[in-house]
């Protein structure tokens, strides 16, 4: 992978040269990233990228700095791909930055400049950011009964006290040495995680428990769907009862519309939600834990009715409860219910009924 990521760098480049030899002026395609351009692949249950493509001018005042931009992150990486080392975006953006000789112009001004154009690369080219070496920050914890080799060192999953392991942003080069589980149990929130770990559910229903902290990170949700493909593990993922919780779990399960490009290495369409609810509230008597629901909230929950991944009956009926109601709950809400209730009634009944939502 490294070799081939390497060429598609180097062909990048070669092809700019070429057009400078030919005295053409330089442009390069890149993937059109905009809502016009992202398909539902019905077939995959997936977001995906369409076929539009713009063109970069150097000889465009609005294109040349992009163009100068896309250029500095692809060599930097070409090199540090070469090299077979990492670094991380912040770092990248460090690296790069600087006055451009003769002017008063820096490359970059804010990392905010330099995030966007490693996507653009990453569409143009076909590969992950993570095959190019661009690290993020880590994010997201796992624990069970599995031992994977990282960098020479053997690590079990089950043995790291109550932090768990740190899931890293690169997953790509993990080796799974032993994988004993019966399914993976995804939760949003740390909080959750904790509650889970400390009871010790994942021992008692030999599962795979991971925490993604809000938003899953690229490296989490590969890592899932790892586990979804090479071992064939069913996924129950666990949220918030919001618009913003379920959306966390369609990302997960059918990937995101900023990564559209990337939707096949991210998504795992074998992913099944199992709560929160609106319809739990009233079935486990939480109405005294609810939460107003903000306009936010509501506008948020009016667009997932519309997107085709929630084109269930089933969410249907969920999302129109909360904008009927105009409530919401976190999981923390089954708290009230006691302290060990998720694990010990809430989640038990959910995996011997089987009640999931696609």
């Amino acid at each position: 992978m490294r070799e081939t990521t390497s060429k598609k760098l180097y062909q990048m480049g070669k092809e700019i040269v070429e057009q400078i030899n030919e005295e053409k002026k330089p442009s390069m395609k890149i993937p059109v990233r905009s809502l016009s351009n992202i398909k539902w692949d019905e077939t995959n249950k997936l977001l995906t990228l369409g076929d539009k493509k713009s063109k970069r001018h150097f000889f465009n005042v609005g294109h040349a700095r992009k163009f100068m931009q896309t250029l500095l992150i692809a060599s930097f990486c070409k090199d540090i791909v070469d090299e077979n080392i990492h670094a991380s975006i912040r770092d990248m953006y460090y690296n790069l930055k600087h006055s451009i000789g003769g002017s008063k112009e820096n490359t970059f001004e804010e990392q905010a400049e330099s995030d966007p154009l490693i996507v653009d690369i990453e569409t143009a080219l076909q590969t992950l950011r993570e095959q190019l070496h661009l690290l993020a920050d880590r994010k997201g914890v796992v624990v069970g009964n599995v031992v994977v080799e990282d960098r020479g060192d053997s690590i079990n999953w089950s043995k790291l006290g109550s932090g768990g392991w740190s899931i890293p942003s690169v997953v790509e080069d993990i080796k799974f040495e032993k994988v004993d589980a019966d399914f993976v149990l995804v939760i949003e929130k740390n909080a959750g995680f904790e509650r889970l770990h400390e009871d010790k559910l994942w021992k008692k229903y030999n599962c795979i428990l991971m925490g993604t902290g809000g938003q899953a990170a690229r490296g989490t949700r590969r890592l899932i769907k790892r586990l979804s493909d090479e071992y064939k593990l069913p996924v129950y993922v666990l949220t918030d009862s919001d618009s913003y919780g379920w959306y966390i779990y369609s990302v997960i399960k059918s990937g995101s519309m900023a990564l559209a490009h990337a939707s096949d290495e991210l998504g795992t369409p074998s992913a099944r939600f199992i709560g929160l609810t609106i319809s739990d509230i009233k079935d486990y008597k939480l109405e005294k834990s609810v939460i107003r629901a903000n306009d936010r909230d509501l506008k948020r929950a009016k667009e997932l009715l519309e997107y085709p991944w929630f084109h269930h009956k089933e969410w249907q009926q969920e999302i129109k409860l909360m904008l009927d109601k105009k409530i919401k709950a976190e999981i923390e809400a089954l708290s009230s219910k006691g302290l060990k209730f998720l694990s010990d009634t809430y989640l038990p009944e959910k995996l011997e009924r089987k009640e999931f939502l696609p």
